[in-house]
């Protein structure tokens, strides 16, 4: 019977988008989740199958080994003959893939095999996937009860540190339902000591998969090849056991007219399998086939049209399926009309091109990018025309096509960024600068970013220019404001943005939705962040509507962080509420990476539980709240941060550590910092002096930061003045304490300071409430007691 937990894989499931429509599949994907066909000769090796099965019994299988070491042909071999039911789940893993793409395709495979629960979600950026998502995996994966095993073909080639640690949360928290069948060349990042300690683990290694002399007669005989006993300890010896030596060397020796003669000769000279290759599988091929192999090892796939133009002729077609009939080490991409090199030919193929024909790759892989580029695959243009170092194009290509944004979100972000990684910091133009100045975003380089955004500039002004490239320059403009704090700039660049996006064709404008909405979302962040809270509504709502398109959950989420905090400082909790769990739940269904305005929805509930005086609800969003990459914090998180840390250090009687909070904090600010971030932390210090009956340090943090704001005047007239006031208002210095600094560290959650915020405390006519109660907590509780703290966070919140 059908587990309920796990869908029936004829019944699409609507966590995973329906990716059968035309065009909604790349030809790789479905190639990728195929288990390999067997060759035609294989040798059956009955112990490392029997090996395998057994390993399945428990979490992880390696079998690691060298290129051509039977690997793949072994785990494959096992997957087709597994009968027990569920079957494997294939995927092969691609050199490249970044943690969200990875994902993606694990959570496809294990879609397609019948064995994903429902309601998980998919990562929708390649360069990360938030935790979340991995949680939500390993639970559903430990209710079904259902073993699920995967078999992860080529993991060497998923280099990113993250893939491993998520793989390995997931395993230790499937309670043992998730099994892995791993092939790969060196070592994985996983910890194979603890699964070893604790039996977990079942290695096939180099020496397992090396052929025996008698598995290389027979795969000799297979191949009817009549060896002696001494070749063939020759031969063993020579290609120490390796399986791609030994075949290779049989279809070599099946066209000689001296099998034992060629055994010789290998042992004598050590061919390598690059010459053989060379000699006799492409120079074998007639002159049209040898120039079309070299074309087709220039891109990593290869599609009849693209053959012709780059080798002049218009026989690919042809061509290339007789290559891949004849197991000349070409295959045919399932279902699609591409095909692909075995990546060791590929590999000898470009280099022979570069000795045989110096400066051509660089002119075939032009000619490719302007392929891709005319038939709208513009990631793979792009790729093409970097690694031609046509740079120019390569820009060009993302500007043009408003496509700058896929360096700072989606799932080709971390193809693109390495693509990009070598281009020149001083190429001439505006496309290059504008690149530029987005990839120094992306990376929290503000200072690299502006000084590209003034190269671009200066291009622009330079001659009449199209509205693309000054569209992009306006929504990098905003995004740059917004990350530097200058709402002068990201006022000016929105509206420009504004003004240029309605100069663009309607079908280009159509294609990329995430515009508006970025721009808008940036602008109204930028508002809050200079406190303008009724302004910043008006746009955040605005790029809330702007983002219900398809193709813009990371907008939707972002502004929808930033408008629950609006709420949340306007005193507005069940919008804040309602704000924050959407933005969650955005992010969660779209597997949008953990970044710093996710934990700004954790933030502001955390903000809703301290004003509902929930301190455990509080503390458990800040816990699952992240501290955001970058040099220079945000004047609004950290502020409002810190007053949320502040005031739970308060209610936990540490009023000394809320007070180094608060200094920590106004120690990370700019400086000067907006005039409403000082606000808010000398109101929680006040509070926080308060809440130990100090009104004499309460009110010199008043007097320290004189303000225009009408609340600072309502709070000192009707806070009680101590006795024996007589000293002027001091001039401003950092948040007094009123009190020598304790010793031992504060009772605090610092890491927060500069993650992201709830809302400062909103009503400062009720500090002389907050003075009268403290000092009656103070006379009716024990030093230390925390009730005595509760009594400022309600009279403030009042």
């Amino acid at each position: 019977m059908q587990n309920p937990a796990v869908p029936d894989p004829a019944v699409p499931d609507p966590a995973v988008p329906d990716r059968a429509g035309p065009g909604s599949i790349d030809p790789l994907l479905a190639a990728r989740f195929a288990v390999p066909a067997a060759p035609k000769i294989l040798v059956r090796r009955p112990g490392l199958l029997d090996r395998l099965t057994a390993g399945t019994r428990g979490p992880v299988t390696l079998v690691a080994g060298p290129a051509g070491a039977g690997k793949t042909v072994l785990a494959a071999q096992w997957a087709r003959e597994h009968t027990a039911l569920p079957p494997p789940v294939w995927l092969t893993v691609e050199p490249g893939d970044a943690p969200g793409l990875f994902w993606a395709y694990v959570l496809e495979a294990l879609h397609r095999g019948g064995v994903l629960p429902v309601g998980v979600g998919r990562p929708e950026r390649a360069e990360e996937v938030d935790h979340p998502l991995l949680v939500r995996l390993a639970d559903a994966l430990a209710a079904s009860r259902q073993p699920a095993i995967l078999v992860l073909d080529q993991f060497d080639a998923a280099s990113a540190p993250e893939i491993a640690a998520g793989l390995h949360f997931v395993v230790t928290h499937a309670a043992g339902v998730l099994r892995l069948v791993l092939t790969t060349r060196t070592e994985p990042l996983l910890p194979l000591h603890r699964y070893r300690a604790h039996g977990d683990l079942t290695e096939i290694r180099n020496a397992d998969l090396m052929f025996t002399p008698a598995e290389g007669e027979l795969l000799l005989h297979s191949h009817g090849l009549e060896i002696s006993r001494a070749g063939v300890a020759l031969l063993a010896e020579r290609t120490a056991g390796w399986a791609a030596g030994l075949r290779l060397s049989a279809l070599a020796m099946q066209r000689s007219t001296d099998p034992e003669a060629f055994i010789g000769a290998f042992a004598a000279d050590r061919t390598t399998i690059a010459d053989y290759l060379l000699s006799e599988v492409f120079a074998a091929q007639p002159p049209a086939a040898q120039e079309l192999l070299l074309c087709a090892c220039i891109p990593d796939r290869i599609h009849p049209e693209l053959a012709d133009l780059l080798t002049g002729r218009r026989d690919a077609d042809w061509t290339l399926a007789r290559l891949a009939r004849a197991h000349a080490f070409l295959e045919r991409v399932e279902g699609s009309a591409w095909y692909r090199l075995h990546p060791l030919f590929a590999e000898v193929l470009r280099a022979h091109l570069s000795q045989r024909y110096p400066g051509l790759e660089p002119r075939l892989r032009a000619q490719a990018a302007r392929w891709f580029a005319d038939t709208g695959r513009v990631t793979d243009a792009v790729a093409q025309a970097a690694a031609a170092d046509d740079w120019q194009f390569a820009a060009g290509q993302l500007v043009d096509n408003l496509a700058v944004g896929r360096l700072l979100t989606g799932l080709d972000t971390a193809r693109l960024a390495q693509a990009f990684a070598a281009m020149p910091a001083d190429l001439p133009g505006a496309a290059p600068a504008l690149v530029d100045a987005a990839l120094r975003l992306a990376d929290g380089d503000l200072t690299g970013c502006t000084a590209a955004l003034t190269r671009a500039d200066e291009f622009l002004r330079a001659g009449p220019v199209a509205p693309e490239p000054q569209l992009v320059r306006s929504m990098v403009g905003v995004l740059a404001g917004r990350a530097a704090g200058d709402l002068a700039a990201t006022r000016q660049a929105a509206t420009t943005a504004d003004r240029l996006l309605h100069t663009v064709p309607q079908p280009l404008r159509g294609q990329h939705p995430e515009i508006p909405a970025m721009v808008l979302g940036g602008l109204g962040s930028a508002e809050l962040g200079a406190g303008h809270l009724d302004r910043a509504e008006q746009i955040l709502t605005d790029a809330v509507t702007a983002s219900e398109r398809p193709g813009t959950q990371q907008p939707l989420r972002d502004s929808l962080g930033s408008l629950a905090l609006v709420e949340l400082l306007q005193g507005r909790l069940r919008q804040a509420l309602a704000h924050s769990r959407r933005a969650l739940a955005v992010a969660e269904r779209s597997a949008v990476p953990p970044d710093d305005l996710v934990g700004l929805s954790h933030l502001v509930l955390a903000g809703v539980a301290a004003e509902h005086d929930d301190r455990a609800a509080a503390h458990t969003h800040l816990d699952l709240a992240i501290e955001p990459a970058g040099p220079r914090p945000d004047p609004m998180t950290t502020a409002t941060a810190a007053v949320i840390c502040s005031r739970l250090a308060t209610a936990d009687g540490d009023w000394r550590g809320a007070l180094e909070i608060l200094r920590t904090a106004e120690t990370a600010l700019v400086h000067p910092p907006p005039q409403w971030a000082a606000d808010e932390l000398v109101i929680a210090a006040s509070c926080a002096h308060l809440a130990h009956a100090d009104t004499r340090a309460a009110l010199e943090v008043l007097d320290a930061a004189p303000s225009g704001r009408p609340e600072h005047a309502v709070d000192r007239n009707a806070s009680p003045a101590p006795a024996a006031r007589a000293t002027p208002p001091r001039p401003r210095r950092p948040m007094p304490t009123g009190r020598p600094q304790s010793t031992s560290p504060p009772k605090s959650r610092t890491g927060l300071l500069t993650a992201t915020g709830s809302r400062a405390i909103r009503a400062r006519a009720g500090l002389s409430s907050c003075a009268s109660t403290a000092r009656c907590n103070r006379s009716s509780t024990g030093p230390g007691d925390p009730a005595r703290s509760t009594g400022c966070g309600e009279a403030v919140t009042s």
